[in-house]
């Protein structure tokens, strides 16, 4: 019995020992799952990988303000003709030290020198950077109306007595050479139109004027009315409006000129 019982208490400890280290290795399994979980994930990516768009979101405003500066220059080239003559240069073109101390009207020459990305020459095709110019001592707002454009008023009555008069906004043409700032303010009469005829106003005033249509035609309405029901003031109204729209002293209601 003894002799039997050793082997059999040998095989009952190396199962006991068997199944605590299948133990032991389920516990450690369970323990590493974590950890593959982790090492699995997308969030074991190395910083530097996702800084990558950060980084190229920070170049983009540098690469616009480089686009844009381009677009400038090439806008601002555009208006100076490329290997021209430099007298023929548009005032954007050069900067010049200009005086007032000239004397009105008559001719002057000025030192002047060309912009950047400006290339121009002279008489002889040599290229220039700094030239003389010559130009008529004026100031910009002295110019003549055919070489400046101004804004109009749709609000001013262009038929009264004296005239009115408007503050227009005033800007020298891009060719036009002249003295001081290019913008402008000047008092100009008032000269628009409506679209009403002075001869169309004319003739009813002639014919039906006893209805007041030419009162009516012209947007005077109450006026009119007045010379419908009192038969063109007896006929005495109908010659004064005749003789006064003649004279062009009565308008249209809006305040525009005919045309």
């Amino acid at each position: 019995m003894a002799a039997n019982g050793g082997p059999l208490r040998a095989l009952k400890e190396l199962g006991n020992t068997r199944r605590a280290g299948l133990v032991v290795l389920l516990l450690l399994d369970l323990c590493l799952q974590p950890v593959r979980g982790y090492l699995s994930s997308e969030q074991h990516i190395p910083n530097y990988v996702q800084d990558v768009p950060q980084a190229r979101s920070t170049a983009t405003p540098a690469a616009a303000a480089v686009k844009v500066q381009m677009t400038s220059t090439t806008s601002y080239s555009s208006q100076c003709p490329s290997l021209g003559l430099c007298s023929k240069l548009p005032p954007a073109c050069m900067t010049c030290n200009t005086s007032t101390s000239c004397r009105y009207g008559k001719p002057v020459t000025f030192q002047c020198s060309v912009n950047q990305t400006v290339h121009c020459v002279d008489e002889s095709g040599q290229p220039q950077k700094t030239f003389p110019f010559r130009m008529k001592c004026q100031f910009c707002w002295q110019l003549p109306p055919s070489q400046y454009r101004c804004s109009e008023s749709t609000s001013c009555m262009t038929v009264s007595c004296p005239r009115k008069r408007y503050n227009a906004n005033c800007s020298v043409l891009d060719h036009v050479h002249c003295l001081g700032n290019r913008e402008f303010h000047k008092m100009l009469y008032c000269n628009w139109t409506g679209g009403y005829k002075w001869s169309t106003a004319l003739a009813l005033s002639i014919t039906l004027g006893g209805f007041g249509a030419d009162r009516f035609y012209l947007g005077q309405w109450r006026e009119g009315l007045g010379k419908l029901f009192s038969f063109g003031g007896l006929g005495i109204w109908t010659l004064i409006d005749v003789l006064l729209i003649g004279v062009g002293y009565v308008g249209p209601a809006d305040g525009s000129l005919y045309i």
